[in-house]
C-alpha cells in the first residue's frame, strides 16, 4: 500500500513543471517513503530515488527521508542496511545542502539518550560532506553544526576509570575522535587562509566558529574529564582530543601563551570587553591552564620564557574560578593547578604587592572553604597542603600581611590556629642567627601578637569551639616567654606582658573557671539522673543543645562521655595557662 502511494506521488510529480510541488505532495512523499523504509521496502525506495527521472523530486523532497533512514542505520543488524546506506549517500549527493544540514542536525538533536553517541558517529561524515558543498557561505552552518553536536556530547557521562575509557562505555571517546575528523578540513581551510593572507583577522567567520568549538570543548567535556597519564593509560582518546584542541587553537592564530594570559593582557577600558568574555570564556581558559601545567599537554608548543611569578598571576584567576565551585572535579583541578603553578616559584619570593590583587585575596578565602566545608577528606587534605605551599612562597613582609588578613577574615578556629602556628614558626626562624627581620621581631610583631593573643568574645568566648585558636595562642605565648630572654627581649613580648595579661590571660582564666563550673554541675546532674533512673530500666535519651542547634538525642552514657571530654579539654587549657603564669611570675611580671 505504502509503496503504491510512493510510486503514485512520484509519477504525478514527474509531470509538474519548475518543481512547483504542493504541500500535499511533500506530505505524501514523506509519509509513504517513511513507511516503505520502516516496512523493509528500502530496495524499492532506492530504485525510485536513483531513477534519473526523479532527480528534481528527490532534490526537493528527499531530505524528508532522513529520519527513517537513520533509525534503520542505527540498528546495524537490519538486512536493509546496504540499501539504506545507498539511499543516504544518494541524498547527500543530490539534495539541497542547506536542507540536508537542517535535516541531519534535527536527527542529532532528536536522538534518544542511549543513542546520542551512535547517531553522532553515524552522521558526522555525511554532515561534513554537505557542509563542504556550501563553499564560502558555510561558516554559520559549520558553527550551528558544531554547537548542536557539542550540546549533545555534553549529555554523555564522562568515563571515571581507566577501564571505562578503554571500553568507551558511554561513547564519549568515539564522539571526540569523530569530531576531530569532522573539523579537520575546516581547520585546514583557515590555516591556508592565514598562510596566503599573511595576517590573522578576528573577522574571519570560519575561524571564529572553530574558536567557539575549541572553547566549548575545553569547558565541556574536557573540564569534566580526569585525563589519565600515559603511564596509566597508554592510548587515551580523550587525551588525544585535548591535545588536538590545543594544537588547533595554536594553528588558527590563537597562541597558547596569549590565551593563557588573556585576562591579564587585555585592557578592560577598551569598549567591547564583554564580547571578549564570550569569545574567551574564563572556564575554558581555566581548563587550558590545567591541561598545560598539570597534564603537560602541548607544552612543546608553549614557550618557557615566561617567569614563574608572571605565570602565577595569569593562573590565579583560573584557580579562583575553580576553587569557587563546589563540584569535586572542579575543586580537584583548582588545587592541582595552584600547586603545579606554585612549585615553579622560588620560596620566599612573592612580593607583598601581589596581595593587593583580588585573586590573591579571594583564593585563600576559597581554600579555607575547601579545607573546612568540602565533604571529601582527600580534597580537604590537599587543600591544606596547597594552603601551606602558598604561604611558603611569600616573602617575609607578604607573610606578615597575609597572616594579619587571614586572622581578620577566616572566622574558623581551626584555620586561625593553623595561621598562629605559622606565625610561631616565622618568629622562631627570625630569632635564629642571621635571620633577623623587622616583621616578626620588635615593633611590627607586637600588633600581630595583640591580634593573636585575644579572646573573640572575652570571658564569654566558647572555649570548646575556639579550642584550636586558644591552644595555639597559648603555645605561642609560652614559646615566646621561654625562647626570648627577658634581658634580650628581641620580640618585645616582655614590654607587652601586662597588656596581654589584661586582654587575654585574665579573661581566659575567668572564662575557664565559668566553663569548668558549668560543666562540673552538668556532670553531677547527669550522674544523679542516671543513678535515679535505676539500673534495671531502659536508659532514656536526652537532648543536648550547642550554639542554639539541637544535636541528635544521646543516651545518659553518651552525655557523660561528652561532659567528661569537655572537662578534660579545660584541664588541658589550664595546664598550659598555669605554666605561662608560672614563667611570668618567676620573672616578677604577673
Amino acid at each position: 500500500m505504502a509503496l503504491e502511494q510512493l510510486s503514485d506521488v512520484v509519477q504525478r510529480c514527474q509531470t509538474i513543471q519548475d518543481e512547483n510541488f504542493s504541500p500535499v505532495d511533500f506530505d505524501l512523499f514523506q509519509s509513504a517513503g517513511k513507511t516503505c523504509i520502516e516496512q523493509g521496502d528500502s530496495a524499492q525506495v532506492l530504485s525510485i530515488v536513483i531513477d534519473d527521472k526523479n532527480t528534481n523530486i528527490v532534490r526537493c523532497m528527499g531530505w524528508n527521508l532522513l529520519e527513517p533512514l537513520v533509525k534503520v542505520l542505527l540498528k546495524k543488524e537490519d538486512k536493509n542496511l546496504p540499501h539504506c546506506h545507498a539511499i543516504l549517500t544518494h541524498l547527500i549527493e543530490v539534495c539541497s545542502p542547506k536542507e540536508l544540514v537542517v535535516g541531519l542536525l534535527e536527527q542529532v538533536e532528536e536522538a534518544d539518550t542511549d543513542a546520542i553517541a551512535e547517531t553522532i558517529v553515524l552522521l558526522l561524515k555525511p554532515l561534513r560532506t554537505v557542509l563542504l558543498k556550501l563553499g564560502k557561505k558555510k561558516s554559520s552552518s559549520v558553527g550551528m553544526a558544531l554547537s548542536t553536536i557539542l550540546g549533545q556530547v555534553a549529555q554523555l557521562p564522562v568515563p571515571l576509570s581507566k577501564e571505562q575509557e578503554e571500553d568507551d562505555v558511554f561513547g564519549l571517546c568515539r564522539c571526540c575522535t569523530a569530531l576531530l575528523d569532522f573539523i579537520r578540513p575546516f581547520v585546514e581551510e583557515v590555516k591556508e587562509h592565514i598562510k596566503h593572507s599573511r595576517s590573522i583577522s578576528r573577522d574571519d567567520e570560519l575561524k571564529g566558529e572553530i574558536l567557539k568549538f575549541c572553547m566549548k570543548s575545553l569547558s565541556e567535556p574536557l573540564l569534566e574529564v580526569q585525563l589519565k597519564d600515559p603511564d596509566t593509560l597508554e592510548q587515551s582518546p580523550l587525551r588525544d582530543f585535548a591535545t588536538e584542541i590545543l594544537v588547533i587553537l595554536s594553528s588558527i592564530g590563537e597562541p597558547l601563551p596569549s590565551l593563557l594570559c588573556h585576562n591579564m593582557l587585555r585592557k578592560r577600558e577598551v569598549p567591547g570587553f564583554l564580547e571578549e568574555d564570550v569569545r574567551y570564556p574564563k572556564e575554558s581558559l581555566a581548563c587550558l591552564a590545567h591541561l598545560l601545567f598539570v597534564k603537560h599537554i602541548a607544552m612543546d608548543i608553549f614557550p618557557a620564557v615566561l617567569s614563574p611569578i608572571f605565570l602565577l598571576q595569569c593562573n590565579m584567576e583560573y584557580v579562583e574560578l575553580l576553587l569557587s565551585r563546589t563540584e569535586e572535579s572542579r575543586l580537584q583541578k583548582g588545587l592541582e593547578l595552584y600547586e603545579k603553578t606554585l612549585v615553579r616559584v622560588e620560596d620566599c619570593s612573592l612580593p607583598v604587592d601581589l596581595l593587593d590583587l583580588k585573586p590573591f585575596f579571594s583564593v585563600p578565602q576559597n581554600l579555607v572553604k575547601v579545607m573546612t566545608l568540602c565533604p571529601v577528606q582527600t580534597v580537604r587534605t590537599k587543600g591544606l597542603s596547597v594552603f601551606q605551599l602558598s604561604i611558603d612562597k611569600f616573602n617575609t613582609e607578604a607573610k606578615y600581611k597575609f597572616f594579619r588578613c587571614m586572622l581578620k577574615t577566616s572566622e574558623h578556629a581551626g584555620v586561625e590556629g593553623y595561621i598562629i602556628k605559622n606565625i610561631k614558626n616565622q618568629i622562631d626562624l627570625s630569632l635564629g642567627p642571621g635571620n633577623e627581620n623587622e616583621w616578626f621581631l620588635g615593633k611590627h610583631l607586637l600588633p600581630l601578637l595583640h591580634q593573636v593573643l585575644r579572646l573573640p568574645q572575652g570571658p564569654e568566648t566558647d572555649l570548646l569551639h575556639n579550642l584550636d585558636r586558644i591552644m595555639e595562642s597559648l603555645n605561642l605565648l609560652r614559646y615566646l616567654l621561654i625562647r626570648d630572654k627577658e634581658w634580650e627581649n628581641e620580640t618585645g613580648i616582655w614590654n607587652e606582658l601586662y597588656k596581654i595579661e589584661d586582654s587575654f590571660l585574665k579573661p581566659l582564666r575567668m572564662g575557664l573557671n565559668m566553663s569548668k563550673a558549668h560543666y562540673e554541675a552538668e556532670l553531677k546532674n547527669a550522674k544523679e539522673n542516671k543513678k535515679s533512673s535505676g539500673t534495671g530500666s531502659k536508659a532514656a535519651a536526652c537532648t543536648v543543645t550547642v550554639g542554639n542547634e539541637r544535636l541528635p538525642n544521646m543516651t545518659p552514657e553518651m552525655q557523660l562521655q561528652v561532659l567528661q571530654s569537655a572537662l578534660f579539654t579545660f584541664d588541658l587549657i589550664e595546664s598550659v595557662l598555669a605554666r605561662i603564669e608560672e614563667i611570668a611570675e618567676a620573672k616578677g611580671r604577673v
